[in-house]
């Protein structure tokens, strides 16, 4: 019964750490990333799709994105779907490839995403905390129902602790390796 608390509890924060991992990977730092366009959607033949569906995205250079459309009739659409996705970044199309030239962000720029992912790093560990919650509060009813001794809920509550602690840890990781990335030039 502990090990059922302990172990979901530890898969839901292992979820938790991974969406995470996925939000970071969204923020712009100075270099390009195709990451940057997951938001980009195109309406191709009246169906919203997912850019990365309908074209290849490298990044030849570190501030460079290249999209080439598998279909080429949709080349403006395409353009229009990432001006529309107002990720803040401008298209240009030679009419083979689209290209995207990532501007160096300002040292004020650079603040402001830092102050981004940390509130959103904050936001993990308060998720983190209230399932800490929940199955300290699993443990107290298993406790109360007499399915579990005292001493039982305890050590579950303990091993939870060190559960938590252990992706605060994490996402505090994640937060400084994606602060640092951000602010170097």
């Amino acid at each position: 019964m502990l090990d059922t608390v302990y172990s979901e509890t530890q898969e839901k924060m292992a979820r938790a750490i991974d969406a995470l991992k996925a939000d970071l990977l969204k923020v712009r730092t100075g270099r390009a990333s195709a990451n940057m366009l997951d938001a980009v959607r195109v309406d191709y033949y009246g169906t919203l799709t997912p850019l990365h569906q309908m074209a290849s995205i490298s990044t030849p250079e570190s501030r460079l994105l290249v999209i080439q459309p598998w279909d080429a009739t949709a080349m403006k659409e395409i353009e229009k779907g990432i001006l529309k996705a107002n990720v803040g970044l401008t298209p240009s199309n030679d009419g083979k490839v689209i290209r995207i030239s990532i501007p160096p962000l300002t040292e004020e720029r650079r603040k402001d995403i830092v102050k981004q992912v940390g509130k959103t790093c904050e936001e993990y560990k308060v998720g983190v905390r209230n399932l800490r919650r929940d199955a300290n509060e699993t443990l107290k009813a298993f406790k109360k129902d007499g399915d579990i001794s005292e001493d039982e809920m305890f050590k579950g509550q303990d091993q939870i602790q060190k559960l938590t602690d252990d992706h605060i840890r994490q996402v505090e990781d994640l937060q400084k390796a994606k602060e640092k990335e951000v602010l170097e030039f």
